[in-house]
């Protein structure tokens, strides 16, 4: 979210200043929204899949092992109302329906990206934590 700082009165900064630059540990801001969507899951998984390409549903779904329709759709929508992708219906029978990244989700698919690419070169190391039975867990 863009930093802007308001001061009010005595140099102390208003609620309005605050929501609009952005507290992520506050629980009102509404950054934690667009971090939810970014962040879980399927939202990671969306946004690397995309990255530098142009991909159909039913593309989607089938590179992302495990993934539900439902899923899927929501997490999309979820990413198309913060604006990082960006989805083309063209109005032809059968509906062929295209999603791409937006400038902002190209920039947000390359942070994630690096939070992805670090879990999976240290998994050897991470996973010397994990107690017994816990990659059965991680598989459901």
């Amino acid at each position: 979210m863009k930093k802007v700082k308001i001061v009010s009165g005595a140099g102390q900064e208003g609620l309005s200043g605050k929501l609009l630059r952005g507290d992520l540990l506050s629980a009102a801001c509404p950054s934690r929204i667009i971090l939810k969507h970014m962040t879980s899951r399927w939202g990671v998984l969306v946004l690397i899949s995309l990255e530098g390409n142009t991909r159909r549903f039913s593309e989607l779904r089938r590179l992302i092992g495990g993934v539900s329709e439902r899923m899927l759709a929501q997490t999309l929508q979820w990413l198309e109302a913060d604006g990082l992708v960006k989805r083309v219906a063209y109005e032809v029978v059968p509906p062929h329906v295209e999603y791409s990244l937006t400038p902002l989700g190209q920039e947000a698919a390359a942070k994630v990206r690096d939070l992805a690419d670090w879990i999976e070169g240290s998994l050897p190391s991470l996973m010397q934590h994990w107690p017994a039975g816990m990659l059965t867990e991680a598989e459901e």
